[in-house]
């Protein structure tokens, strides 16, 4: 019953925040992040934790605020994004460079976007989606099963194949290569690892483990791999492309070529997180 009552709680939310007033609903959103922060609850501990290693002796309470502030605005626009047209999807994301995206895409090329959870990922994709290209994402199976399924529908509203991580038919690795190879981009959330077989890179100073798929995926298939710099800005979300550069067949085993492209990977996300600690949402523990 409680499932039941979760699914239909995030299918009433969806409805619900589309109908009020955009003022209005961020208005409530900022009102519900500052009482979570107060209320400082395991999650808000975390987040302070997590940005403290990122912030080091900079680091300032306001910034654990200004990061639930920026978790709600996610969840604002999250619920909003499918009522939105083509042109408002292609207004609210701005990408720097998109040329050198476009280009490979327009080629008839897969991209890889390797992304950490920043600011609003669904709006980039949305932008991806908007102009006309193929997207592919996998996404976590959440329970209970409804809210996972709203999800998918969600994120299938914005133009994108939704791949699941477990239970699909197919190894998600093999959709994907498959995906790139027929020129779509593929999104992959991969900051922080959901299978415990990560590899280890260092980050911020410490050690993390970061999920070895985008890695695996552009040295499997040699489409070109971009790590995704994101942020809020008023009205709007912006992000960068940083292209990482893959090593070849000698330059190691595949193993020694995933460990190093992954580490490069942790680098560039390091570079846009300290840029915009407040838009990056890792409520979890990440370090070990």
């Amino acid at each position: 019953m409680s499932d039941r009552l979760t699914g239909l709680g995030f299918a009433a939310g969806w409805r619900l925040v589309r109908a009020l007033p955009r003022p209005v609903a961020a208005r409530l959103f900022t009102v519900a992040a500052d009482r979570v922060w107060r209320k400082n609850g395991r999650g808000t501990q975390r987040l302070r934790r997590n940005l403290q290693q990122v912030a080091g002796p900079a680091f300032d309470e306001t910034l654990v605020r200004d990061g639930l502030r920026s978790y709600a605005r996610y969840w604002l626009e999250a619920f909003r994004l499918p009522s939105r047209s083509q042109a408002e999807h292609l207004a609210g994301f701005h990408l720097e460079p998109a040329g050198e995206l476009e280009k490979v895409l327009d080629e008839g090329n897969g991209a890889i976007l390797a992304l950490p959870h920043l600011a609003n990922w669904d709006a980039a994709a949305a932008w991806v989606t908007a102009r006309g290209y193929r997207l592919v994402t996998v996404a976590e199976r959440l329970k209970p099963e409804a809210v996972f399924e709203q999800f998918v529908v969600y994120r299938e509203a914005l133009g994108m194949e939704v791949i699941p991580l477990t239970g699909a038919a197919r190894a998600p690795i093999d959709v994907l290569a498959e995906r790139a190879e027929q020129g779509w981009a593929v999104a992959l959330l991969s900051d922080r690892d959901l299978s415990a077989r990560g590899i280890e890179v260092e980050f911020f100073g410490g050690r993390a483990r970061m999920p070895a798929g985008p890695a695996l995926l552009a040295l499997r298939t040699r489409a070109p791999l971009y790590a995704a710099d994101l942020w809020f800005e008023p009205g709007r979300v912006m992000g960068e492309l940083r292209r990482i550069e893959l090593p070849g067949p000698a330059e190691g085993t595949l193993a020694e070529r995933v460990m190093l492209v992954t580490q490069r990977l942790a680098d560039a996300y390091a570079i846009g997180i300290a840029a915009h600690p407040q838009d990056w949402h890792m409520l979890q523990k990440l370090w070990l």
